[in-house]
């Protein structure tokens, strides 16, 4: 199995590719270089796996939420090469893939991301039997003092840019519920990867066409 990963919604930018177990990647914080960077990437991490665009099964992306234009980037940039090719998209939350960067104990955790304006994208995601987290209910974009966990004592992973936002009012809400907190994590392609790969398994990917960004 050969997949392809692209996941540019936030600050970050990067890449992934998978082949048959093996996963190579670039990352980089690059403010507005996410255009210049990832095409070339990609074809960086082909030649260096010494594969072929048409030897690729599948396409993965992050489809958001995030920055409007990056997760426009990665839909567009996914849609050319998997219609090119006659392959199928493999889209992926972007906060589920934040998720996914929580302490591998962690079996719950809250994803969010610094959405600007002073809110935060969130969404609260569990470990599912495969190690994967899943998200629970709805991806929101809110204010910071809006999120809330469940009425219970359980205790989560709080991961990504989010609880830094508007001087740390999430992480600091939220402390005592935290099993741990990164507020530095950015979601990355290898992420998404881990992701993708089971559903491809599944069968799940789509039709290049109907892939639809999440905006909130």
């Amino acid at each position: 199995m050969k997949l392809l990963a692209l996941e540019t919604a936030t600050e970050a930018c990067s890449v992934a590719l998978y082949v048959d177990g093996q996963v190579l990647e670039r990352f980089e914080l690059a403010p507005r270089r996410h255009a210049e960077l990832t095409l070339p990437w990609a074809e960086q991490l082909l030649a260096e796996a010494g594969i072929a665009r048409a030897q690729l099964d599948a396409i993965a992306l992050g489809r958001g939420p995030g920055a409007f234009t990056g997760v426009r980037l990665a839909i567009a940039i996914a849609q050319g090469i998997a219609l090119a090719l006659d392959r199928p998209l493999l889209p992926v939350s972007t906060l589920q893939t934040l998720a996914m960067r929580a302490p591998a104990e962690a079996i719950q955790a809250l994803a969010s991301i610094d959405a600007r304006m002073g809110e935060v994208y969130a969404a609260r995601c569990v470990r599912d039997a495969e190690g994967v987290m899943q998200v629970q209910g709805s991806e929101v974009v809110i204010a910071p003092d809006a999120v809330h966990l469940p009425d219970d004592d359980s205790r989560w992973a709080g991961i990504g840019t989010g609880f830094a936002a508007a001087d740390g009012l999430l992480a600091e809400r939220l402390q005592s519920r935290l099993s741990s907190l990164d507020a530095q994590a950015l979601p990355r392609a290898a992420d998404v990867l881990k992701i993708a790969v089971p559903a491809f398994m599944r069968g799940e990917g789509i039709a290049p066409e109907l892939v639809q960004p999440a905006y909130l």
